[in-house]
């Protein structure tokens, strides 16, 4: 906890020298001789010493003490909305994301995750949604009309591209959208994690032991089913890109290992028409993509899991660190202490019968 005017807590003291004169004043308390005859009433009119009769007297100073302390405007770390967030969702809508062993479907589930995503983000969030299969589409540039992203993701089957899966060329128009949002907003990330000069270092193997950037306010939500196929960069090579603009990308492998769909059509030497073709997720490539930009890693193979996911992070993302006044919550406590103190000092107070 920190203090906008810390000097107003001096004003403590002050509490701490009434408390100490009060407590001088109860010892030296003049005892006078009283006669009378009959000791029985004398007895049922007396004040009962008591440790009752020093808790409103206590719950008083704890009020003045509340209000001293809000007097100095205390704030507390915390993670608040940020006013400049930007998300990029991107979702794959290749024809593996018709497989059934993520119910209703994987697209489906996917679908269903997405407005949970919106409903839990902050409406200041700008949100934006790329899709893609062999190619990469935008389906809504970043917008704070939530609506409309989720009126886009109801309409994602009209994006579905039946040429392969582009991971690397879909990132890169994700990052292209996030660069957007940070020229509009150039203070919106932060400075950017040191980067490796070597040519070569977006093609290799990232450690879990890489350490991850701190959390920036573009961020890309990165869902696929399936190993790369077809597009012009390699998916390393797009989440290079998205580490040079400093945008992390949370990546989502949607599926199990033993999902399938069936073959429409055959062809030359390939499936007959029918024919269940598996169609595992890819979870190495893309928790390598998390890795290397600073995002996370989430595999759901289930629809709980993946609206779980996307829940938690509809929580987290569009905030950063920040500090938050307390002092209303101080100002309230001080008010129920004065209540709490003026009941029970009429509550214990001596009266006569």
């Amino acid at each position: 906890m920190t203090f906008q005017h810390p000097i107003f807590l001096a004003s403590l003291l002050l509490l701490g020298a009434a408390a100490g004169v009060w407590m001088l004043a109860e010892r030296r308390r003049a005892r006078y001789a009283v006669r009378y005859t009959n000791l029985e009433i004398l007895a049922s009119v007396a004040p009962r010493r008591s440790w009752s009769r020093y808790v409103p007297p206590l719950l008083f100073l704890l009020a003045l003490a509340a209000l001293f302390v809000a007097l100095a405007r205390p704030e507390v770390n915390r993670t608040v909305t940020s006013e400049r967030a930007t998300v990029i969702l991107v979702i794959d809508t290749s024809r593996s994301m018709q497989s059934q062993d993520v119910k209703p479907t994987r697209l489906g589930a996917a679908q269903e995750a997405m407005h949970t995503f919106l409903d839990h983000v902050p409406k200041r969030l700008r949100v934006g949604l790329v899709a893609f299969a062999g190619e990469a589409q935008v389906a809504t540039p970043p917008t704070t009309d939530h609506q409309l992203v989720a009126e886009s993701v109801d309409a994602i089957g009209d994006y579905l591209i039946y040429g392969g899966t582009a991971i690397g060329d879909a990132l890169q128009t994700a990052v292209e959208l996030g660069k957007r949002a940070l020229e509009q907003n150039p203070d919106a990330n932060g400075p950017v994690a040191a980067r490796s000069s070597s040519p070569d270092s977006r093609m290799l193997a990232v450690s879990e032991e890489t350490p991850a950037q701190p959390q920036k306010l573009v961020s890309i939500l990165f869902l696929s089913d399936g190993a790369q196929t077809r597009g012009v960069l390699q998916p390393l090579e797009g989440a290079q890109l998205a580490k040079d603009a400093g945008i992390p990308v949370y990546t989502v492998a949607l599926g199990t290992p033993d999902g399938t769909v069936s073959r429409d059509g055959g062809f030359f030497g390939g499936p007959s028409p029918g024919q269940a073709i598996r169609v595992p997720p890819d979870p190495t490539t893309l928790r390598q993509i998390a890795l290397l930009t600073g995002g996370k890693f989430t595999e759901a193979r289930s629809a709980t899991a993946l609206k779980s996911a996307y829940e938690k992070l509809g929580s987290s993302l569009g905030r950063e660190p920040g500090k938050s006044e307390i002092t209303f919550i101080l100002v309230g406590i001080s008010a129920v202490l004065l209540v709490a103190a003026g009941v029970l000092a009429a509550a214990v107070s001596p009266r006569l019968p």
